[in-house]
């Protein structure tokens, strides 16, 4: 399993420090960045890398974004298709998001988690699978029917038919 991290300003020492515990105990990490201290960067930029390598290789790979508040990095993620982001502030949460709702991409906090509480959050994450009960592969279909839906809606509205090739715009 290869995991993606990226961090604006805010979240660039956790993003680092995080990396570094992750990589001690094994782990395949790749830094999409930033990898300079930037005040001026935007998370926006970090947590489409991360999605987009994610939303990709959603069966092999996982994603970890930070910022301030998580917030930003966390809408950012869920925009991607396949890509389940949740912003946990507690490794009770990280471990339900995984349990139940096989989430690939974590979202962190940078203004409110200490790096003792983001590498408990990290490792209950990254250390916890997925049940496979139906009630959740069930949910987790719906979700993925969702997005179909959403796209085709936007799809259409945009002008594309059903029985068009994309190719062709």
């Amino acid at each position: 399993m290869i995991i993606y991290i990226g961090a604006d300003h805010q979240g660039f020492e956790l993003k680092n420090h995080i990396k570094g515990i992750l990589a001690q105990r094994g782990y395949t990490v790749v830094d999409l960045g930033n990898q300079t201290l930037d005040p001026n960067d935007d998370y926006p930029q970090f947590a489409k890398k991360v999605a987009e390598k994610v939303s990709i290789d959603f069966e092999r790979s996982k994603g970890i974004v930070v910022c301030g508040s998580g917030v930003g990095v966390d809408i950012v993620a869920n925009k991607y298709p396949n890509v389940r982001s949740a912003l946990a502030a507690t490794a009770d949460q990280a471990f339900d998001s995984r349990t139940d709702d096989d989430t690939n991409v974590l979202a962190l906090a940078a203004r409110y988690a200490s790096k003792e509480l983001a590498e408990k959050i990290v490792l209950t994450w990254i250390q916890t699978p997925f049940t496979e009960e139906e009630r959740h592969m069930r949910r987790l279909k719906q979700i993925g029917e969702i997005e179909v839906e959403a796209v085709k809606r936007i799809a259409l509205a945009e002008g594309f038919r059903q029985d068009d090739d994309p190719s062709r715009y």
